[in-house]
């Protein structure tokens, strides 16, 4: 593993004396710039009067710096029933974690957990309710585990007559469009559509893709109404107000997320079980690197990281992820390949996660293979170019240059 630390030193500074060369013109924006859909209360208050509303949602679902349940609520709102996605709907459960169904201390309102053993509302948990209202911050990453949720959200609205009403938000990898398309053998609640990894659409807009590709089981369809965003397009760097999930703590982060998640399907850790989850990578047996970080259990992100307790030599990506990651408007490989082709035991290198992470048995075997990057990309070029003919019949919003 020691000839990493060359391989990865060469690349890091090649790429950042890169950066001068990507140009820059995506607008920053902030949640002061836009108006998001939960904001927008004359297009679907009146949608919510005197029915009796369910809500799927966690700390992201904010209207201002106040909850939209607490919003609802007081704007006179019956919310009968919440439904909360990985993490929980407070958002404070690690990755993985089966959440149990509880009630709400403040409210005193159920929240049943659509993760875990329960990926999906029963006919019961809807009883009663007319209208389900979607409120989550996405990332625009495939293997993000909500896509699902709104997925399984709208399948059981489909099968039992309700309506959904999707708040969308602004999606901060949503502009740019990267990765293999997932093959249906690969399918898994981490990749249920076939959409390259990082799909360059919001929530709402991907909703109505599942609706209008007629991806729910036996092609049902549901009523779907979205409730766009105001002020945004798909040229913004839009900066999230609160973090998406314990372990995406910043917008670096989020940046680095669709290179990075890779990792989880190989040796190499990506930083679960510290302050900088997904910013960082390293292995206990890389030596002869300056930076070192020791994963531990950290309740509400990481109770169990690989190399717990271990000190791992690595790399620190932290400015590497803000300052180039985001300009580049591509999944970074070099990093992956570069630890494959140097780490000495190459044969445990991957596990079985890899394949379903990336939703194709083929970018694994171009690694192992030794295959270039821009054969890789090249690779990608035909189903991207497919996925963008039906991508741009759900846009919202302008979309960026091709």
């Amino acid at each position: 593993m020691c000839k990493i630390l060359i391989v990865l030193f060469q690349i890091t500074c090649l790429s950042l004396f890169a950066q001068d060369l990507v140009q820059i013109d995506n607008a920053v924006k902030t949640a002061a710039d836009v108006k998001v859909g939960a904001q927008r209360f004359d297009n679907y208050l009146p949608l919510l009067r005197g029915k009796a509303v369910a809500i799927v949602s966690n700390q992201t679902s904010l209207v201002g710096n106040t909850h939209l349940l607490d919003t609802l609520l007081s704007l006179g709102i019956t919310v009968k029933k919440i439904f909360g996605p990985e993490h929980g709907f407070r958002g404070t459960a690690d990755a993985g974690a089966d959440v149990k169904t509880i009630k709400d201390k403040k409210t005193g309102i159920p929240v049943i957990s659509l993760y875990g053993k329960k990926e999906k509302p029963s006919a019961s948990d809807l009883k009663g309710i007319d209208v389900v209202v979607y409120d989550i911050q996405d990332v625009g990453v495939r293997f993000y585990t909500y896509l699902s949720t709104l997925h399984y959200v709208m399948e059981a609205c489909a099968e039992n007559y309700k309506q959904v009403i999707v708040l969308d938000r602004p999606n901060p990898n949503g502009y740019y469009i990267d990765g293999p398309i997932l093959e249906e053998k690969y399918k898994s609640y981490v990749g249920l559509h076939p959409v390259p990894i990082v799909y360059g659409m919001t929530i709402g807009e991907y909703a109505q893709m599942i609706n209008g590709e007629k991806w729910l089981k036996h092609g049902i369809q549901c009523s779907l109404k979205v409730i766009p965003v105001e002020g945004y397009n798909h040229s913004d760097y839009y900066e999230l107000p609160v973090k998406p999930s314990p372990n995406l703590p910043n917008m670096a982060s989020i940046y680095l997320y669709p290179s990075l998640a890779l990792f989880e399907g190989t040796v190499v850790s990506v930083g679960r079980g510290t302050e900088t989850p997904f910013e960082v990578i390293g292995h206990p047996k890389l030596q002869n690197t300056k930076f070192q970080f020791t994963p531990h259990s950290i309740p509400g992100a990481s109770v169990n990281p690989p190399y717990k307790d271990e000190l791992c030599y690595g790399f620190d990506l932290r400015n590497f992820g803000d300052l180039f990651i985001k300009n580049t408007k591509s999944i970074y490989l070099y990093w992956l390949q570069g630890t494959y082709k140097n780490t000495p035991d190459k044969v445990t290198y991957f596990n079985n996660y890899f394949n379903t992470l990336a939703g194709t048995g083929t970018l694994k075997q171009q690694i192992v293979d030794g295959v270039d990057e821009v054969t890789i990309r090249k690779s990608w070029e035909p189903g991207l170019k497919q996925f963008k003919e039906i991508r741009k019949k759900y846009l919202l919003y302008k979309d960026f240059a091709p």
